[in-house]
């Protein structure tokens, strides 16, 4: 299955990746959580390098969230060392919270994103393999509000959301409320929604994006 497979990374030397380590380089950012890790040779290593340049590493904690067993375990051998990072091979969400088959359908034909590079039948088979990759592998949990109540953690400090192609926007449900919420892929189905309803939140001011960088990202902080 295609998440057996170890992809390199995406995020490196960008100005994302620049961004999600100077706001983690920020004191007062205690709690930080990351969906879609990945093997953690991407922006997980520009959060880990901003956590590093910090006094206060050991009040520090960073909760990787990656479903895929073997990058996983990559992500939990490359960071073995970095005691502040903590990984998860959890869903972030559990099935149910998955969209159907026709909320993907509609998506892609009325809203056009770089998505639609795909043939919608390789887009609907990505879902299903997804679907499948937690039926099999037992992972039918919700890895977010696992991390929260384990932690005694009501709102993160820093959330970054960049996991499955599917659920980038139940993702902000569960992380609204971060003090900096950070988006990759808004220019496809993965955040194409959850920045629609965040760019126009009135608790929430954008502080930077790049419409154009791969499938464009996005950084919003908490006013209050």
């Amino acid at each position: 299955m295609q998440q057996d497979k170890i992809i390199p990374a995406e995020v490196k030397d960008d100005s994302f990746y620049t961004a999600l380590k100077e706001i983690s380089k920020k004191n007062d950012i205690k709690r930080i959580i990351e969906i879609g890790s990945s093997s953690g040779d991407g922006s997980t290593q520009a959060v880990v390098d901003g956590i590093n340049s910090r006094v206060d590493i050991d009040d520090t904690y960073f909760f990787c969230v990656e479903v895929s067993r073997p990058r996983f375990i990559n992500l939990a051998n490359f960071y073995l060392n970095s005691p502040f990072v903590k990984p998860y091979n959890v869903s972030s969400i559990p099935l149910f919270d998955f969209p159907s088959a026709q909320e993907v359908i509609h998506f892609y034909k009325n809203s056009k994103t770089n998505l639609n590079l795909y043939s919608l039948e390789s887009v609907l088979g990505w879902l299903q393999d997804d679907l499948d990759y937690i039926k099999i592998n037992c992972l039918d949990t919700s890895g977010i509000s696992i991390i929260k109540k384990a932690n005694n953690i009501i709102n993160f400090d820093f959330s970054i959301i960049d996991g499955s192609e599917f659920t980038g926007e139940r993702e902000l449900d569960l992380l609204i409320g971060s003090r900096y919420i950070a988006l990759d892929d808004i220019n496809s189905f993965k955040n194409f929604n959850a920045y629609k309803k965040i760019i126009n939140h009135i608790n929430y001011e954008l502080v930077t994006q790049d419409l154009n960088l791969r499938n464009g990202f996005a950084i919003f902080r908490r006013l209050f």
